[in-house]
Order: structure tokens, then C-alpha cells, then sequence
């Protein structure tokens, strides 16, 4: 792995096959810089596992039992925007990859692939970067190509903007939407890097701008 700001990458794998889960974590513990700190087979253990280990990475499958890793990335964007979620499936289905970006997830590699690139993979997302498996981030680019910035924001971010667009504080926003405080401000900082906004007044001034209009 590349050199990277974080000493030491705290990971946890999300998967509802064991030996799935056991061979990511002996690829993934022979590298410096790694560690593994919980393992889910569910999306109710993986909550729990954000929560009480506060990760940098979740590695998630996307085609799991019960609530699929799609919907589960949108839960962690909604709750731990702080942390990166990698999607990794056997599946190159462009419909996919296009519903696991705007449900939040940093990339998506495929299970096929070889170590060296989810590794890669891994290096690129908790950079603040994406990463898709070779063909994929060609492929999403072309189909993203006509959607303006605000199609691309995830539903939470959405509603971020327009309570924004309220005039609502962070204290506000986070009390109607029962979240942290600390939770809101890193939605309101990734809406001005998805949106190519610096300043507070020019988030402000855009979420005025592009209301809803059911709002």
C-alpha cells in the first residue's frame, strides 16, 4: 500500500460467508498498515461493529441475506459518513455500481479481482479517492456524464441541502434527523467536495437555489 496519512488502517469485513470473511483477512493482514478490527455477517452486526470499533474502511459484499450491501452502505453514509465503505462483489453489473455510489460507497471491485488491486483499492478510498475495478469507472463516467452535481448527491445529502436551504443550523438539522452534530458537518463537507464548493455562504446560496420543490 501506498504511503498514506493513516498510520494504521482500521478495517472491518462485511460479508455473510465466513469463508469469504477468512480469506479477505489473510490477504488482507499480511499487508503493512492493515488491521482488521471486526468481522459481520449481517447488517444489524455491522452497525454495531461501526459503532464500537469507529473503523476508517468497511469492506462490504453487495449481494448479501436480508438487507442487501447497497441499502447498508446508505445506512452507514447516513450514520458514519466518516467512514469509507469499499464495495466488493461478484458482480459487474453497471446498475449496481451506479445505485452503490449514490447510496454513498467510495468504490466497488469485483471479488474476481486479483489482491494487488483491492488492496489498491483500499489505499485510493481511504485516500478520499474512489477506485473501481478495471472497465467500471470508465463505464460509470460515461453513464454519469448527462447528471448534473445535485443527481449525484446521495438521499441524505439531499436532505441536508434542502434543510439547508431552511436556514437550519447543524444543531437543527442533526436534532430532526436524530443524528450527531459532528455527523452533520461531515455531510455538509462532503457536499462541498461533490459539489466543487468552498465557502459556507456558497453552500447556502446553491442549496437556496436548488430547493426542492415539494420543500
Amino acid at each position: 500500500m501506498n504511503d498514506m496519512s493513516l498510520a494504521i488502517a482500521r478495517l472491518i469485513l462485511v460479508d455473510d460467508h465466513p469463508l469469504v470473511r477468512d480469506g479477505l483477512r489473510a490477504r488482507l493482514e499480511a499487508v503493512r498498515n492493515i488491521e482488521i478490527v471486526g468481522e459481520a455477517g449481517n447488517a444489524q452486526e455491522a452497525l454495531a461493529l461501526a459503532a464500537s470499533q469507529e473503523p476508517h474502511l468497511v469492506l462490504m459484499d453487495v449481494g448479501m441475506n436480508g438487507m442487501n450491501g447497497i441499502a447498508l452502505a446508505g445506512m452507514f453514509h447516513e450514520r458514519f459518513p466518516a467512514i469509507r465503505v469499499l464495495m466488493l462483489s461478484m458482480h459487474d453489473n453497471l446498475e449496481y455500481v451506479t445505485q452503490a455510489v449514490r447510496a454513498g460507497a467510495s468504490g466497488y471491485v469485483l471479488k474476481d479481482s486479483p489482491a494487488t488491486e483491492i488492496i489498491q483499492a483500499i489505499g485510493a478510498v481511504l485516500e478520499g479517492k474512489t477506485f473501481f475495478s478495471a472497465g467500471l469507472g470508465a463505464r460509470l463516467i460515461q453513464a454519469s456524464a448527462t447528471q448534473s452535481p445535485i443527481e449525484r448527491l446521495t438521499p441524505r445529502e439531499r436532505d441536508i441541502l434542502d434543510a439547508l436551504a431552511e436556514g437550519l443550523s447543524s444543531k437543527q438539522i442533526a436534532q430532526r434527523n436524530d443524528l450527531s452534530v459532528r455527523t452533520v458537518e461531515t455531510h455538509r463537507l462532503n457536499l462541498k467536495r461533490k459539489l466543487d464548493i468552498e465557502g459556507q455562504a456558497e453552500l447556502i446560496k446553491f442549496a437556496v437555489e436548488n430547493r426542492r420543490k415539494s420543500q
